[in-house]
C-alpha cells in the first residue's frame, strides 16, 4: 500500500482527532520503544497529520473576522482579521 493510500483517512479527520493521533505518535517516538521500520512509518504519518492540522488552522484563520465599530462605538460590520505571517 502506498503512503498516500495509508494517509487517505487523514483528509477526513477533525483537527482535534488529528492532533490527538499526532501527540500519540510523538509520545511513541520519544519513548523509543518502536522498531526502526515502524518508527519511519509512524513518523511519515505524523508528518501527514501535522500538515493536515496546519491546513485546518489556516482555513479557520481565514474565517475569523473582527468587528468594525462606527464613530459612536457601535458595531457596524466585519472585516477579515489581519493575521501576521
Amino acid at each position: 500500500m502506498s503512503k498516500a493510500a495509508k494517509n487517505t483517512d487523514i483528509k477526513t479527520m477533525s483537527y482535534e482527532r488529528a492532533l490527538q493521533e499526532l501527540e500519540q505518535i510523538v509520545a511513541r517516538l520519544e519513548r523509543g520503544d518502536v522498531e526502526l521500520e515502524e518508527s519511519i512509518a509512524i513518523y511519515e504519518r505524523g508528518e501527514a497529520l501535522r500538515a493536515h492540522c496546519d491546513g485546518l488552522l489556516k482555513q479557520a484563520e481565514a474565517k475569523v473576522e473582527k468587528l468594525t465599530l462606527d464613530a459612536s462605538g457601535s458595531p457596524s460590520g466585519a472585516e477579515p482579521l489581519d493575521v501576521p505571517n
